[in-house]
């Protein structure tokens, strides 16, 4: 009995040697964690800015401990940003992981002359990233930007730049772009992607301070061979009424000619739908809008009627707006030479030039605006919708 108790013991320890266990593994309290990577170009080299957080500050909430830095921004350069990287990586105590890096930031500089793609396809290639990094562009300092922590001192992982979906159910101004979106883009007609730009601004202030926050001011059109420009603010309006991913928007219109009564309008459940027509080897688009409208406040007595033609009139004079600041770059800002290839790849084929359908002011024919229903919201006083 003693020497089968010897035998048992004996082959336990035996196996127990052949358990690895995870002695390669990095402990996570161990490591660095990229959340976003700022990427900038100057006298032909790469400036590159890593922002690290420490997730046992985050633990278990949202609320980032008192105690801890909310983020630390590494900077290098390099002739590639594979080098800016690895100098970065000689100045770090702890290995770094990139598997929770959630978005990119460009400059202009960075997204002229093809260096954008060059940066992406390193990511891309990159086995610890994931396809679903949210891209932005800016003219601000990239620094500043990625420096900005989130309202109320949250923890960075819920900043806007990490998460934009949740402020687009609100207020989808600009759909958010991610690398996968990205590449199908720019490879599909009109081989252009419109990305959103980022601003910073003083909307708010504690009782200490005026904070800074960073906000969707408009759209960046980047290319394979090169950068179109921007389109920003009140221009770039109408992008957001000719997108099928716009949750909720508002717009607001003038009611009288004294300039003084407006009426601001939630936009809900908005659908898109354009037509291509071709004829005499030209091709024009017919759009058709459908969503509802919510009256949120107003005074006086409205009819229907004038909230219909109201709206209706200032999303066309929108979009019409956009449509042609796009001209003057010469980008198809509503991917509209994609709509042609989905529907008719021959008669695309034969209008073509350089990968898009020719545009001009008149290649918008029709836009109808179709208002399913208009909601008063909750009545409080006495005023109404009159049909």
């Amino acid at each position: 009995m003693h020497k089968k108790n010897i035998v048992i013991v004996t082959f336990m320890l035996a196996t127990t040697l052949l358990l690895t266990g995870c002695w390669d593994v990095a402990e996570p309290q161990r490591m660095y964690y990229v959340q976003g990577v700022g990427v900038d170009y100057k006298d032909n080299e790469y400036i590159t800015y890593l922002q690290i957080i420490n997730f046992a500050t985050v633990a278990k909430t949202d609320q980032a401990s008192p105690d801890a830095a909310p983020t630390e921004i590494g900077q290098a350069k390099g002739k590639t940003i594979e080098e800016a990287i690895y100098k970065l990586y000689r100045s770090m105590d702890l290995e770094v992981f990139w598997g929770h890096m959630t978005f990119i930031l460009f400059s202009e500089k960075a997204m002229e002359n093809e260096h954008a793609i060059s940066v992406v396809d390193t990511f891309l290639r990159f086995r610890e990233t994931r396809y679903h990094i949210w891209v932005y562009c800016t003219q601000d300092p990239i620094e500043d930007v990625l420096l900005v922590s989130p309202l109320l001192k949250r923890s960075p992982t819920s900043a806007k730049l990490s998460n934009p979906e949740n402020i687009t159910k609100q207020d989808s101004f600009v759909d958010p772009v991610n690398l996968r979106q990205l590449v199908i883009g720019l490879n599909e007609p009109s081989y252009e992607v419109s990305i959103p730009y980022i601003t910073l601004n003083k909307s708010w202030e504690t009782e200490e301070e005026q904070t800074t926050e960073t906000s969707f001011a408009g759209v960046g059109i980047l290319t394979k061979d090169n950068f179109k420009g921007f389109i920003k603010g009140k221009s770039a309006r109408g992008i957001e009424w000719m997108s099928d991913e716009t949750q909720q928007g508002e717009i607001t219109v003038l009611l009288d000619d004294s300039e003084q009564d407006y009426l601001t309008v939630d936009i809900k459940k908005l659908s898109v739908k354009v037509k291509p027509i071709v004829r005499n080897n030209q091709a024009t688009f017919e759009v058709l809008l459908k969503f509802n409208v919510i009256l949120n406040g107003f005074k006086g007595k409205l009819t229907s009627g004038e909230v219909r033609e109201k709206v209706a009139a200032e999303i066309k004079k929108e979009i019409v707006n956009t449509f042609e600041e796009g001209l003057k770059m010469d980008a198809d800002v509503f991917r509209l030479s994609e709509y042609l290839y989905r529907s008719d790849v021959k008669a695309w084929k034969k209008l073509e030039e350089d990968g898009k359908i020719p545009l001009t002011k008149e290649s918008i024919s029709k836009i109808d605006i179709h208002i399913n229903k208009i909601s008063p919201g909750r009545k409080s006083f006495a005023e109404t919708v009159e049909e």
